[in-house]
């Protein structure tokens, strides 16, 4: 879970100094050991700022997920952003 909070964007975001709306996401990896390498690289983008980016959705400025692609759904496989995907942690990996 990743909880983002409602803030103001910084230079460098599409609007600088405009409010922007935080949410919550959730991501799903496999609990082995490429789950558990492919966490510790997320947690490092994360730390980077390279997980989520700010967007106008609805003439809103939110919060999304950025480029690296994350899992979101236990089901519903690699167009609902979910489970059975078995290029999914080799793909983020490249990505990452």
């Amino acid at each position: 879970l990743f909880k983002m909070l409602s803030s103001c964007s910084k230079v460098g975001d599409p609007h600088p100094g405009q409010p922007y709306k935080g949410g919550d996401f959730y991501a799903f990896l496999p609990d082995n050991r490429d789950g558990q390498k492919t966490a510790v690289l997320l947690k490092k983008a994360f730390e980077h700022g390279l997980t989520f980016q700010i967007k106008t959705c609805n003439g809103e400025e939110r919060v999304t997920w950025g480029l690296i692609p994350h899992k979101t759904s236990f089901h519903g496989g690699k167009p609902s952003n979910g489970y059975p995907d078995s290029q999914y942690l080799r793909e983020v990996c490249a990505v990452l």
